[in-house]
């Protein structure tokens, strides 16, 4: 493989003047200029990208790491994410997770080896504290709050918007709320993020029987009905992990022909505005923008990002 050495080599210049025309700098003649680029197209020499980001000390690279791409969450985020790399003039690596820790860790691995500049988490299964020790080696930055534990944080501020729905629920005499969520309490802001402005809106523990936890798409939001039904549970009102999955919960009960319960979704998506149902806009676009600055270190700390509940 022909190396920058190789180039200096031939056409009898140093590596550095060699390296000042590979990178356009100044203070090299014309005519140097123009031998050094013939050796270069004769022995069709590329730089090295790794050697030369060793030597800039920056790769440009931000690592993403995705659990799924099953819920709008995960692609409104990376949109946003991806908008501001282009304009920042950096790229983007996605790094599948499947919410396994080991993997998660094997990724800080790779930014304590400098494969990329930072990491982005959108969620994840490790503690938030394991990963503080890496931000050493370059920005890691996680996509909720992570309270007093100090690392970069982008975040949407669910708990007032959620507040405002179920208080919109309360108003209108709603009983039985089956809540569905995308995982376990214990181990997802989003599910106790819920579960805690149900209670200070109702202040009573939500109906265990009515809550499902799993439910991340179009075809859970379904399976999520179908036990209810099955299962004769009759909830008055779903609150839904997002619009499309609202949308499953209402099929189910019209391929049955049966009356639905009313129905709440997340996301603003498009499947909400054509059923008219309520939701919440969580501007996950904008949390993803806010996470990339942070990674790059065009910003520094935690910021949290408004979101608005829709009645309709």
């Amino acid at each position: 493989m022909t190396t920058i050495r190789d180039v200096a080599r031939i056409s009898g210049y140093s590596v550095s003047t060699v390296s000042r025309v590979l990178n356009h700098k100044n203070y090299v003649s014309d005519e140097v200029r123009k031998n050094i680029q013939k050796v270069i197209a004769e022995l069709d020499y590329v730089p090295n990208d790794v050697a030369r980001d060793l030597s800039r000390g920056r790769t440009m690279n931000i690592g993403v790491v995705v659990p799924n791409i099953d819920h709008p969450y995960y692609t409104d985020i990376v949109r946003g994410i991806m908008a501001a790399a282009f304009a920042a003039g950096y790229n983007v690596l996605m790094l599948p997770s499947k919410y396994d820790a080991v993997v998660e860790h094997g990724y800080l691995d790779q930014l304590r080896r400098h494969a990329f500049d930072g990491l982005i988490f959108t969620s994840h299964t490790m503690p938030v504290a394991d990963m503080v020790p890496y931000k050493q080696y370059g920005e890691v930055v996680v996509c909720h709050d992570p309270g007093q534990i100090d690392i970069s944080a982008a975040f949407t501020e669910r708990g007032p918007s959620y507040r405002a729905a179920f208080r919109w629920v309360q108003r209108r005499h709603y009983r039985r709320v089956g809540l569905v969520l995308p995982r376990d309490i214990d181990i997802s802001a989003t599910s106790s993020a819920t579960i805690t402005a149900y209670k200070d809106v109702f202040g009573v523990e939500p109906e265990p029987s009515l809550i499902r936890t799993g439910v991340m798409s179009y075809d859970d939001g379904y399976a999520a009905a179908e036990y209810y039904g099955t299962n004769n549970l009759a909830p008055d009102f779903i609150f839904a992990n997002g619009d499309d999955i609202a949308a499953g919960v209402l099929q189910y009960y019209r391929d049955g022909h049966l009356t639905p319960p009313t129905v709440m979704g997340q996301e603003n998506q498009l499947s909400g505005q054509l059923l008219g149902i309520p939701t919440i806009d969580h501007h996950f676009r904008d949390v993803g923008a806010a996470a990339l600055r942070l990674a790059i270190g065009a910003a520094e700390g935690q910021f949290p990002v408004h979101s608005d509940f829709i009645p309709r």
